[in-house]
């Protein structure tokens, strides 16, 4: 399943740099994790400073 990125995002952009397979990009109000590309590695997770990433 893939990760799921919160209403407590502050649009950083942190996630994006260490995602290894550009599964998530800027969306209208926060970031958005693509469910077809993302592989749930996790990296995400310990790169968002807010902890908004859940999976």
């Amino acid at each position: 399943m893939a990760h799921t990125i919160n209403d407590d995002c502050v649009s950083c952009g942190a996630c994006e740099d260490e995602c290894p397979v550009g599964a998530i990009s800027e969306g209208d109000d926060k970031f958005e994790i693509s469910e077809d590309e993302c592989v749930d590695c996790g990296v995400c997770v310990d790169a968002c400073p807010v902890e908004a990433i859940e999976g």
